[in-house]
């Protein structure tokens, strides 16, 4: 259970998804009266310019710690993560950032949905996706190597020739079907939205690559879900294929674009 609202600021490097001290207060009121009885209540903030600007849902969702509190980790932010410099921690997470923390969450997007977000992207903010990538924005190149790292971890962790989360050590073909919606787990929420940004999306749809959704029957990997719960290894792979194809893709679009605007140039 949980009551969300929405950031809807401009869009810019980080995120807008945190809690304000009226946030934290509204916050500790209903984990006060819902906790007692087996609900733990949780808030959830959605950033939705930067879900339009992005093409997928940006939202977070977090819970407040008890006023008594004091976090023993100087500097550590909502998510875990220990930022010194006191400007930025204030941009990312607020002046109360040391009174909550982030809940992992995953969300379910159906088709329709995803489309609706698309046809938004292209009507709108069209000029942006037919001038910018957004595998060369900063924030992308930040998050690339950490993306990187986190599932060579993922893999490092697995033993193929035990069998350990891929049938020893053979890729599951469903694998190439990346999975388009994971995002981060305990809290549930209905976003609207899909993945990647509208060049992207747009060239996915053109190529007739796009994954089937969780909505159309089976798992958005490909693989059944009662393999894929238990599959690692698959998993793995499908964050590596995931990883590749928005690298392969923006590089497409980085050259459509400037043959396209050269031919126009000239």
């Amino acid at each position: 259970m949980g009551w969300y609202h929405s950031h809807p600021f401009d869009v810019g490097i980080h995120s807008h998804c945190f809690l304000s001290q009226t946030d934290i207060s509204t916050q500790l009121q209903w984990q006060r009266a819902e906790d007692p009885h087996g609900n733990p209540f949780l808030a959830i903030v959605v950033d939705p310019l930067r879900s339009l600007a992005k093409g997928h849902p940006e939202l977070k969702a977090f819970r407040a710690y008890p006023p008594e509190y004091t976090n023993p980790i100087p500097n550590q932010c909502p998510d875990g993560s220990i930022i010194h410099e006191e400007q930025l921690r204030l941009e990312k997470w607020g002046s109360c950032s040391s009174a909550y923390y982030e809940l992992e969450v995953e969300y379910f997007m159906s088709t329709g949905a995803r489309n609706v977000l698309s046809l938004l992207n292209r009507n709108f903010l069209w000029m942006r996706a037919l001038g910018s990538s957004a595998m060369c924005e900063k924030e992308a190149r930040g998050r690339y190597p950490e993306r990187v790292e986190k599932v060579a971890k993922k893999i490092g962790k697995l033993d193929p020739q035990s069998g350990s989360g891929g049938g020893g050590g053979d890729v599951p073909g469903g694998m190439m079907m990346g999975s388009h919606h994971r995002g981060r787990s305990k809290a549930n929420s209905s976003g609207s939205g899909g993945a990647g940004g509208g060049t992207t999306a747009s060239l996915e749809d053109k190529m007739g690559n796009k994954p089937p959704s969780s909505a159309e029957g089976g798992s958005s990997s490909g693989i059944p879900k009662e393999e894929n719960g238990s599959d690692e290894l698959g998993k793995a792979c499908q964050e590596v294929v995931e990883i590749t194809t928005e690298k392969l893709v923006g590089n497409i679009a980085q050259m459509t674009k400037k043959d396209l605007f050269s031919h126009v140039a000239s």
